[in-house]
């Protein structure tokens, strides 16, 4: 990368942040490779093709493995630059990582095909960049520093300029703007674009997302300003909560002193296998992904809605999006005004469904709240709502100050060990690093040759009659008309599953059968199969969404407080304690770790 010359460069998302944007992370391998020999032909500054939530959706969804997938594209892609983007000390999970899992990540990603490095740390604390950085330097590779753009009370242009000068005094080859909301107005684009240009001696790019639909005329004014680094996508797969088409994007710029040199034609050549590709992945194509003003004032990331809408819609409440949208920025003000970009965006996005969902905010707070008000993920951008800290771990715990990570003992070592039954190499020892539940659950079905994906869904064709089930119909019973609304479903329970519905505009839950499961003859199982009681009673614990169960922490004939955490259950990728809402004995426990949840479940039951 250089600043010496006027030419634009384009990197292309169509691999990883636009099907993450569009798709929920969806695109499978299988239908990459064949477009990359037109990709690896037509000159890109590179490929955006791994890491972000990539990694995740592989083993949790998928069923493929994140390393082989980079290394068939590095086999497929021998001409073009391959870029990932790296959530600093965070990597592709969900939390920090010891130094020595940094290195391990950074040094086996870039021996498996990684060129440039994306780093960016969710709360811009760059403390929790400079081992990544140091990593991907040692590896020989291009660390490029991200600064994560939001805007707030406490956020200014100075102060972005300010973490841009840290990052290349920290060894940052190149800077990038993160525009993950597509809040950047063109006024600020080129604003920031020229201070930032003024300050660095590196070259900068521009990240930005069309949600309001301002992010080509952004991207204009930062080149016109000095940028000559910019990402965009192939327009199947364009626009919305993804980026600008790289093809329009390509037309702007052709015959002037910025011309990306790149064949239009070759591009639309492209744009046509996309346009069928996208076809496959209907199913998870959300409602939210067009352009949506709304941004600029929640704030949410491409990425963040499709999944948040997916979330919802298992939770069987898609009808309270636009509730939720509006909860996330009181929920982010109360958090210091974090950047809602992974992980901040999955923590204060699954705050604010459960402060939605339970009618009462902060009566359910996740582990991930917790962690975040003891600074465990960094140096808040402004100070937190000291009542909700309060609320969330009491007056007496400590908060830490320093960079969290400088807290955490080495842990390569104890990991080769945890998983040596099942790892075939370092690569599967990082995988179950980054997800210890699924991703030692993906490496036992690997090594059982158990991997299935989950199904596709065949896209309906136009007027035929086997289309997708209908989500709203009427029926007649015994000469009465009723209005049935499919709202959502919850977890299966083994032969059963849930669905929430709305008949003549009252919400009901259904249990039905569900026949494409072998019957498991165990005693817990046929127990699970009669389906858990409702609750109806103060002492009835229940969960506030579907998820599964991670870990039970008490026992029958245990005597409880009020207040006391019983059961761990993850939602939406965060996880929650369950307390006791009132003191007594443990009566009962009608679930195991491991276990599928729905909402109004007895999960434990409590004797005063």
């Amino acid at each position: 990368m250089s600043k010496t010359n006027n030419r634009v460069y384009i990197t292309e998302t169509v691999l990883r942040d636009a099907h993450q944007s569009l798709l929920a992370t969806r695109m499978r391998t299988e239908d990459m490779l064949p477009a990359c020999p037109q990709l690896d032909a037509i000159g890109y500054g590179s490929l955006e093709m791994w890491g972000g939530a990539t990694f995740d959706a592989c083993i949790r969804f998928l069923k493929e493995d994140p390393w082989e997938r980079l290394r068939l594209l590095r086999e497929a892609l021998p001409n073009t630059p391959l870029q990932m983007l790296l959530r600093g000390q965070s990597l592709v999970g969900y939390r920090h990582y010891s130094d020595d899992v940094v290195h391990a990540f950074v040094a086996r990603a870039a021996d498996n095909g990684i060129d440039i490095f994306r780093i960016f740390d969710a709360l811009n604390d760059l403390r929790n960049l400079r081992s990544a950085i140091e990593a991907v330097k040692h590896a020989g590779k291009h660390a490029q520093g991200a600064i994560c753009y939001t805007t707030s009370p406490v956020h200014t242009l100075e102060q972005f300029v300010q973490q841009a000068r840290e990052l290349q005094d920290m060894g940052c080859d190149s800077v990038a703007i993160k525009d993950m909301a597509g809040l950047l107005t063109p006024r600020i684009a080129g604003e920031l674009t020229t201070a930032l240009n003024d300050a660095l001696d590196v070259p900068l790019h521009l990240h930005s997302h069309a949600t309001a639909g301002l992010a080509s005329l952004c991207q204009f004014k930062a080149i016109e300003a000095g940028c000559r680094y910019i990402d965009t996508a192939i327009s199947p797969l364009s626009g919305g909560t993804s980026h600008p088409p790289t093809e329009s994007m390509v037309a702007a710029l052709r015959d002037t002193e910025f011309d990306t040199g790149l064949d239009l034609e070759a591009l639309q050549a492209i744009g046509f296998y996309f346009f069928e590709i996208r076809k496959k992945y209907h199913q998870f194509e959300s409602e939210f992904t067009g352009l949506d003003t709304r941004v600029q004032v929640n704030q949410v990331p491409g990425g963040m809605i499709s999944n948040l809408s997916n979330q919802l819609r298992e939770q069987g409440a898609l009808d309270r999006m636009n509730e939720v949208l509006a909860e996330i920025p009181r929920v982010r003000k109360d958090l210091g005004y974090p950047p809602l970009v992974t992980p901040t965006s999955q923590i204060v996005g699954t705050q604010a469904v459960l402060n939605v969902l339970t009618g009462s905010r902060y009566k359910s707070i996740t582990n991930e709240v917790k962690l975040y008000l003891q600074g465990r993920y960094g140096r808040p951008p402004a100070a937190v709502d000291e009542a909700v800290r309060q609320q969330a771990i009491g007056n007496n715990a400590d908060v830490i100050t320093c960079r969290p990570a400088d807290l955490l003992a080495p842990e390569m070592d104890h990991l080769r060990t945890e998983i040596a039954d099942l790892a075939e190499g370092e690569e599967d020892v990082l995988t179950y690093a980054m997800f210890p539940e699924v991703g030692r659950e993906f490496l036992q079905q690997r090594r059982d040759g158990q991997l299935i994906p989950e199904p596709l869904e065949p896209f309906p064709v136009q007027g035929s009659a086997s289309s997708m089930a209908p989500s709203e119909f009427n029926v007649a019973i015994h000469g009465e008309n009723y209005h049935i609304e499919v709202m959502g479903s919850g977890h299966k329970m083994q032969d059963k599953r849930a669905f929430f519905v709305n008949v003549d505009g009252v919400p009901e839950e259904i249990i039905v059968e569900t026949l494409d499961e072998v019957p498991n003859t165990s005693s817990s199982a046929a127990h699970k199969r009669e389906g858990r009681p409702k609750a109806d009673a103060p002492g009835h614990v229940t969960a506030a969404m579907a998820g599964v169960v991670v870990d039970v922490l008490t026992k029958e004939g245990e005597s409880v407080e009020a207040g006391e955490p019983l059961l761990v259950v993850e939602a939406m990728k965060m996880e929650s304690e369950i307390q006791a809402p009132i003191a007594g004995r443990v009566a009962a426990i009608h679930v195991d770790k491991g276990d599928s949840v729905n909402p109004r479940e007895v999960l434990v039951e409590i004797e005063p």
